[in-house]
């Protein structure tokens, strides 16, 4: 069932985000229909798997997915605060869900330095389920070509161009790529000219 723009959204509890978008592409995040998948409907996919979580009496997958409404409401508020009444956009709630794979991923690795596998396997389950909600990420060819048409459409020729470059990327591939590393790509390439 995909809900109709402008009716109600009672599932009656029993779908799960693939329910609600059987034909739905992570990459892209869009529905059958060919409409783009918009916040709301980000929202909507997170309460349903709340709610499924809640249904199926999974504990572990239920905590991670409360912590991710628990971000992207803190941010809510932050913003609401600067004067947006309408919170968080899709792009933000993508950077949110990012930050949030990326310091477990440290917090998985740190524990496997202290020897602590079970908290690692904790960690790396929480990244499963945060990576659900997130577009696929990007091959290394495709960060490549990314690159390239980064670099091409601010016509960067420097070093000193690096952060308008930055800017592109970050507005299209949000969630899609980790920009810790592409920052290091995107450097040799402007430094290779």
């Amino acid at each position: 069932m995909v809900p109709v723009p402008g009716e109600s959204l009672n599932t009656g509890i029993d779908a799960s985000p693939q329910d609600l978008y059987p034909c739905s592409d992570r990459a892209t995040l869009t529905a059958c229909n060919g409409d783009d998948i918009t916040m709301g409907d980000m929202r909507t996919r997170i309460t349903a798997a709340v709610k499924q979580a809640m249904k199926d009496k999974e504990a572990a997958r239920l905590s991670t997915l409360r912590l991710i409404n628990a971000a992207i409401k803190d941010r809510d508020i932050a913003v609401r605060a600067e004067g947006r009444e309408d919170g968080v956009d899709e792009a933000e709630v993508l950077s949110i869900l990012g930050k949030m794979v990326k310091q477990r991923r440290e917090s998985a690795r740190t524990y496997e330095e202290g020897g602590r596998l079970d908290l690692a396997e904790r960690e790396q389950a929480e990244i499963e389920i945060i990576e659900e909600f997130l577009p696929q990420a990007l091959s290394d060819a495709e960060i490549a070509r990314a690159i390239d048409a980064a670099v091409a459409e601010v016509e960067a020729d420097s070093i000193r161009d690096m952060g308008r470059v930055m800017g592109v990327l970050k507005a299209k591939y949000t969630g899609q790529m980790d920009f810790g590393a592409v920052g290091g790509l995107v450097k040799a390439r402007l430094s290779a000219g």
